[in-house]
């Protein structure tokens, strides 16, 4: 079993910054890719950021130039810093994973977080 525990959201003012964070646990061989998506109310839930591999990253246009994914291979652990933020970002973002699992990594899956509310208002 693969567990993905998100933190770091809260309420924050426009133009301000928050850092989510993005922990993954259990059997894991070897994790292919990473993202975040974010869910506002009414609405689909649409990737943010992703990064493939260890340094393979793209963006949703709506956050290039504010948002930053990285990734911490050692603690299997993935980031998403966002600065400038904007009431258009109010959302519950969510995590996840490709991952290998098993001893072999024979097998693979993909994996969601719970999310994190992230509120940008005034």
């Amino acid at each position: 079993q693969v567990q993905l525990v998100e933190s770091g959201g809260g309420l924050v003012q426009p133009g301000g910054s928050l850092r989510l964070s993005c922990a993954a646990s259990g059997s894991i061989f070897s994790i292919i890719a990473m993202g975040w998506y974010r869910q506002a109310p009414g609405k689909q839930r649409d990737l943010v950021a992703i990064i493939i591999g260890g340094d393979r990253k793209n963006y949703a246009d709506s956050v290039k130039g504010r948002f930053t994914i990285s990734r911490d291979n050692a603690k299997n652990t993935m980031y998403l810093q966002m600065d400038s933020l904007k009431p258009g970002d109010t959302g519950v973002y969510y995590c996840k994973a490709v991952i290998r699992t098993g001893d072999t990594g024979s097998s693979s899956g993909n994996y969601w977080g719970q999310g994190t509310q992230v509120t940008v208002s005034s």
